[in-house]
């Protein structure tokens, strides 16, 4: 619970309400933010990712850890230099700080969902 919204509402978030962007440092992919302290959760963001064909999100770092749901696909996620082929009704925890990467070499579009604690998470590129 947060200091200023001590007693938060129930929320139902329709699907259409979802906006999509294009994350800038990956090619072929889009992210909407399902719930976050925006919308009265305060403890964690909820985010929905989707990865087309020939898609990838490059090597980086987060300064949070990350638990994720794959819903839809097959793709390749790279983790602390292992490569992992995942499908629809895998789910992948990532600690903080960890190296991954995301890559969908299939003819379908892969997608996700990824909980990550409120707050700043900062990114970094390895280069």
């Amino acid at each position: 619970m947060t200091d200023t919204d001590p007693d938060p509402a129930p929320l139902i978030r329709r699907a259409e309400e979802i906006a999509y962007e294009t994350v800038d440092a990956a090619e072929g992919v889009e992210k909407g933010v399902l719930l976050n302290e925006d919308h009265g959760a305060p403890n964690f963001a909820i985010r929905r990712f989707t990865i087309a064909p020939g898609g990838e999100i490059p090597e980086h770092t987060n300064a949070v850890e990350h638990e994720q749901h794959v819903l839809a696909g097959q793709y390749t996620v790279g983790i602390d230099g292992e490569a992992y082929e995942v499908s629809a009704g895998d789910s992948l925890f990532i600690p903080a700080g960890v190296v991954h990467w995301y890559r969908n070499d299939g003819d379908e579009e892969g997608a996700f969902v990824c909980a990550v604690p409120n707050g700043d998470d900062e990114i970094e590129l390895v280069e």
